[in-house]
């Protein structure tokens, strides 16, 4: 009898804007597949065409606001089709999910940046995507003057709808990530985001090897 394969990890890059979420996640997909392991590598929101005509939604500059309720929904939508056709079945069949964001930016930026209570959107998670948590969650710290730099850089002076909030959102941001890594050690592991790629690349190595038996 063919026995079914092991279940795949799950790990999450999370952190504020220009914290170089983008640039780790490529680089740790490229570590894992070269140890011979199937890696999906996946954004929220997206990940899946639904999940992306959401995104699309959310975050064009030029579109419809949204009330911080109607926000949340919408990031849950998302979540909830990205879990179900893509995350899912790719932990199920043994592979290793990168996912840049996943249900703590909900909390972090429609919580606590957009006022809503930390339970309301756990709540719709646990609705919409079984409550899925990853296995390991990468707290990405930078300094925000070298966040700055990044983001000119990167952006040329232009963010999207939610990157482009005023400061005071962004810094209610940042100590939500900083309340939630507090409070679940054993899922995050904060980053040190301001050396050199290689660097970070290096400690995030360190982070994950307990998950591939390397510990």
């Amino acid at each position: 009898m063919t026995q079914p394969a092991a279940r795949g990890r799950f790990i999450a890059f999370e952190g504020g804007e220009g914290a170089g979420k983008s640039t780790q996640t490529g680089m740790l997909a490229g570590a894992l597949e070269r140890r011979g392991l199937e890696v999906v590598v996946t954004r929220e929101p997206g990940g899946t065409a639904g999940a992306e005509a959401i995104r699309a939604l959310l975050l064009d500059p030029e579109g419809a606001g949204w009330t911080p309720e109607a926000e949340a929904l919408l990031f849950a939508a998302a979540r909830a089709d990205h879990v179900a056709r893509l995350i899912r079945p790719a932990l199920e069949r043994g592979a290793w999910v990168i996912c840049d964001r996943f249900v703590d930016s909900s909390r972090a930026y429609q919580g606590a940046g957009g006022g809503l209570a930390d339970e309301e959107i756990l709540a719709l998670h646990r609705f919409g995507s079984g409550g899925l948590l990853p296995d390991l969650t990468l707290l990405m710290d930078v300094p925000d003057e070298l966040v700055a730099r990044r983001l000119a850089r990167r952006d040329g002076g232009e963010n999207d709808r939610i990157g482009g909030r005023e400061a005071s959102f962004h810094q209610r941001v940042a100590k939500a990530f900083d309340r939630i890594a507090a409070a679940e050690p054993e899922r995050f592991v904060r980053i040190d985001g301001s050396g050199t790629r290689e660097e970070t690349h290096a400690a995030i190595l360190a982070a994950i090897a307990p998950l591939l038996g390397e510990a």
